[in-house]
């Protein structure tokens, strides 16, 4: 496996935020992205639009990822995916084989997506180096050098949507994913060495497929974490950001795990 993580020995963990929006940009934020590197080992947790270019801009190597992680299928989320295919065809060509690992159906979608957006393209040769796996609410498994678990999200319907718990070189990072208040995530999340956690409504506390700070910020001492940091930033978070007293993420923020 390849990476081009800075950390000398690959014993340390490192989380690039590429993306802190949600699905309108607010504030300027580039859609969902993050990169964990250490152990050698490079993964892409969500492909958002604007994925390849927060990953150039971040320095990541696009040829460099051994494991893309898509939490569901909305388009803020995954539609990165053909950018990355047309740059492996292209201008980053693969010399080993990548996992993208996601809930059912992401492998159909990301290809007729593909042949949507760059129709005709021969990409045989990418099968050969794409290996998509599914992974189901409840899932704990090895992805390579990575530990992955993984439960439901209340966001999308009949969609799987999912929270990912991921284990590296000792290290845990939970993702909330696009999700609704989901008591599951305080034992999910538990012990973790950080918690990304979405936190896209202020006011819109009636809105129950996102998660809103007020809410977050009464239940912030039943979250056993090391550090937690407010993601996907939408328009009403960023416009109280004064009121904020949880760490709210930016894009090409960096953090050692």
């Amino acid at each position: 496996m390849t990476s081009n993580s800075a950390s000398p020995d690959g014993k340390a963990v490192s989380v690039t935020i590429l993306g802190a929006g949600d699905a309108f940009s607010a504030g300027g934020c580039a859609h969902s992205g993050y990169v964990i590197q250490g152990g050698g080992t490079t993964v892409l947790l969500e492909a958002g639009p604007s994925v390849l270019a927060t990953m150039k801009r971040a320095r990541v190597l696009p040829n460099a990822l051994d494991l893309v992680l898509i939490t569901h299928l909305h388009g803020d989320h995954y539609a990165g995916v053909p950018f990355l295919l047309l740059e492996y065809l292209w201008e980053s060509p693969l010399e080993h084989t990548i996992t993208v690992a996601g809930p059912r159906n992401l492998e159909t979608r990301c290809w007729r997506l593909m042949d949507t957006m760059f129709p005709r393209y021969d990409v045989t040769k990418l099968h050969r180096r794409i290996r998509f796996a599914v992974l189901e609410p409840g899932d704990n498994l090895k992805l390579g050098k990575v530990r992955v678990s993984a439960i439901r999200s209340p966001h999308t319907s009949p969609d799987i949507s999912m929270s990912y718990r991921i284990e590296l070189e000792g290290k845990s990072v939970v993702y909330s994913g696009d999700s609704g208040w989901n008591e599951k995530l305080i034992g999910f999340s538990d012990g973790a060495d950080l918690f990304l956690c979405e936190c896209t409504y202020f006011e819109s506390k009636h809105l129950t497929f996102h998660m809103n700070y007020p809410e977050l910020a009464a239940n912030r001492e039943r979250f056993n974490v090391r550090r937690m940091v407010l993601t996907h930033l939408g328009r009403e978070v960023l416009a109280h950001k004064v009121e904020v007293k949880i760490e709210m993420a930016f894009d090409g923020m960096k953090i050692e795990v």
